[in-house]
């Protein structure tokens, strides 16, 4: 029962654009779809990354579960009819139970009452659908419009889907990039129901999403051992992207968009020369660069700021009040653009991107003739391994007499073999595999330090502020930037005697 589609967001003035083309020259009549969405008090079917509803289609109930995305595209779904009449039928989870995803739906309950399940959610769409065929496949289009409730909260709804009723994926992926083109549209992952459940806890966004562990098994090919890393990095980029494009979203959204795409740069660099996958590497390059500006004024407005602003208001530069009098990092965020990350996140190159990324998840392929050799790439994993953890401990052997530029490439080189061991995690003893990832973070923490005081000392010497207040803050920054990197030597130099985990 597992289905394949997109779902993309619709910008306002491309709305009836949108429903037009959708219509098409017949004119595709709409449907009216009213849902419940059910789950327990404390959301125990979100947290397993399941949805349950009851849908009425026209004159007919339907009830429908439905499971977490498993490669951004797929998506498991059963439905059971549930009869024609006026009322919503009573909700009955075991209609499900034949099924691995019913199953684990009963487990979730840990045998509750069908009562403990009451709707959390509803969404009330108008949807107005037709077939579109391709060389590879059909696919259908459903555009959504309508709204999600909860309470007394409301979030509109305006989307396009794309789902294949037969054929291969590429024929969703090529439908929707010509559609994504044509009318900007961008990206969501989230489903309703995961936007209906934030909705429900009474929050404005989902939360974002972190980095979820891959599991490798000395029996997989590199083949498998790819598709785990790929799905494992593009999960976290297409989660925290969709977050940021829709809005609202926080600094950790963009914070862990970027961790998403150092982790998949760092997968290309570490399975090379098997992943032929190169493109990937220059737009994912060029969206973490994009977003680096909302991430530095995150570290200039964040816990780093509040420390200058107490050694000002401790020499009387100002008072303890913020905003009585020039502060430069104020000046600064008052001159960010807050919508920034989202317009990037929206914009073309980046919705290419994010195909492209689903793209290789569809199909991995691979340029060598030993890919099938589990040995041949673990002996390659471990020689990766060996080297990037020499190059990091040469430079932190000598850290003091580095300069801004070759500390920034330490820092990346450090990311670069804590994520590239991350993915090895699993194939080496886990205490060993501990210990080596508590030093090379304990040595990621001291480099970062170094690396924001620089970065903040960078922006403000950029700014054309000459009074005390400026003065200060670049005097304070370069002092705390000489403190942190003399007390960074001696753990730097420590990591060389750090035990590695594949030997």
């Amino acid at each position: 029962m597992d289905e394949i589609e997109l779902k993309y967001q619709v910008p306002p003035g491309q709305a009836l654009a949108v429903d037009r083309a959708v219509a098409g020259r017949t004119g595709a009549a709409r449907q009216r779809l009213q849902a419940a969405y059910f789950d327990t008090a404390h959301g125990t079917l979100a947290a397993a990354g399941l949805a349950l509803r009851l849908r009425r289609e026209g004159r007919r109930w339907v009830q429908t579960l439905k499971s977490g995305s498993t490669d951004a595209m797929t998506r498991f779904e059963h439905n059971a009819a549930r009869g024609g009449s006026a009322a919503m039928p009573a909700l009955d989870p075991g209609l499900h139970a034949e099924h691995a995803v019913g199953r684990q739906l009963l487990d979730a309950l840990h045998g509750q009452e069908p009562q403990a399940l009451q709707v959390q959610y509803r969404t009330d769409i108008l949807r107005r659908s037709r077939t579109v065929r391709t060389a590879h496949g059909q696919v259908e289009l459903a555009y959504d419009t309508g709204h999600i409730e909860a309470g007394a909260q409301r979030l509109a709804v305006c989307e396009l889907e794309f789902e294949l009723l037969s054929g291969s994926p590429r024929a969703v992926l090529e439908v929707a990039q010509r559609w994504a083109a044509r009318f900007d549209l961008w990206l969501d992952g989230r489903s309703k129901a995961e936007r209906g459940s934030t909705l429900a806890r009474g929050q404005v966004a989902c939360a974002p999403r972190v980095a979820q562990a891959v599991v490798l098994t000395p029996a997989m090919d590199v083949s498998a051992a790819w598709s785990a890393v790929l799905r494992s990095c593009a999960d976290q980029i297409l989660a925290n992207a969709s977050q940021i494009a829709g809005g609202p979203c926080g600094p950790e959204h963009v914070h862990q968009l970027r961790v998403g795409l150092r982790r998949l740069r760092s997968a290309l660099r570490l399975f090379d020369p098997w992943v032929a996958e190169p493109a990937l590497a220059p737009p994912a390059a060029r969206l973490f660069a994009a977003l680096g500006q909302a991430r530095d004024r995150a570290v200039l407005l964040g816990p780093l700021a509040g420390e200058l602003r107490a050694a000002m208001v401790a020499t009387g530069l100002v008072p303890p009040r913020d905003g009585a009098r020039h502060d430069p990092l104020d000046a600064d965020a008052d001159a960010a653009d807050d919508h920034e990350p989202g317009a990037v996140v929206r914009a073309a190159p980046t919705q290419q991107f994010l195909l492209e990324l689903l793209a290789a998840m569809q199909h991995v392929l691979l340029d060598t003739g030993d890919a099938g050799d589990a040995h041949a790439w673990r002996r390659h994993v471990k020689r990766q391994l060996r080297r990037w953890h020499r190059q990091v401990v040469d430079d932190a052997g000598h850290y003091a007499q580095l300069d801004d530029t070759q500390r920034h490439t330490l820092r990346k080189r450090a990311k670069r073999l804590r994520y590239a061991s991350e993915f090895a995690a699993a194939l080496y003893e886990p205490r060993a595999v501990r210990r080596y990832l508590r030093a090379l973070r304990e040595l990621q923490d001291r480099l970062g330090a170094v690396s924001d005081v620089v970065m903040a000392g960078v922006a403000l010497g950029q700014a054309h502020g000459e009074d005390p207040v400026t003065w200060f803050a670049r005097g304070w920054l370069a002092a705390r930037r000489e403190h942190l990197i003399d007390g960074a030597v001696r753990p730097l130099r420590g990591f060389a005697r750090a035990p590695v985990f594949w030997k």
